[in-house]
């Protein structure tokens, strides 16, 4: 069964099934998926993943919903992508968690300082399947605020879009 996931109801008012609630949030139980509103934000979209994950087994998931492209990457408003890699771009120092000495993540002995893969295996099938392109995520507690600001995280980080959950996601799963 799939897990699917999104910040708020709003972005996912094209599914059917029979509303639940799990920790006070909105689920929906439907042929095939289950679907919960995590919240906004990081936080919210890790707690609500890993409380789910750890009463029930998942076996995929999925996080859908509002991003920002930036300038220059030929995506228009309301453009559908599908996202292979998430970077944390408020953790640590400017340049990241790197620098520090330390990672965010280590899973045996590879470590994850800001950036995290999703499953490449699944995001190809998706992608091709559904004839999207394949972007690299940027998330941030906060949405940039100007042109300069978007232009700048895009060049430093290769991102094309901004959202405020995909790291927290990507990590969790």
């Amino acid at each position: 069964m799939w897990l699917l996931l999104s910040p708020t109801a709003l972005e996912a008012p094209f599914l059917r099934g029979e509303p639940f609630t799990f920790l006070g949030r909105k689920g929906l139980r439907g042929e095939g998926f289950l679907y919960l509103e995590t919240g906004i934000g990081k936080v919210n979209a890790a707690l609500t993943l890993a409380a789910w994950g750890g009463q029930n087994p998942v076996e995929k998931a999925l996080l859908f919903g509002i991003a920002g492209a930036y300038p220059g990457t030929g995506l228009a408003p309301g453009a559908v992508v599908l996202v292979e890699e998430e970077v944390e771009a408020d953790l640590g120092l400017r340049a990241g968690l790197e620098p520090l000495g330390f990672p965010a993540l280590q899973v045996g002995e590879r470590r994850y300082y800001n950036r995290f893969p999703l499953d490449p295996g699944l995001t190809q099938e998706l992608a091709q399947v559904l004839g999207l392109k394949v972007v690299v995520g940027l998330t941030r507690d906060l949405v940039s605020e100007s042109p300069e600001e978007a232009e700048a995280l895009a060049r430093q980080w290769g991102a094309q879009v901004e959202s405020m959950e995909g790291a927290a996601f990507a990590r969790a799963c």
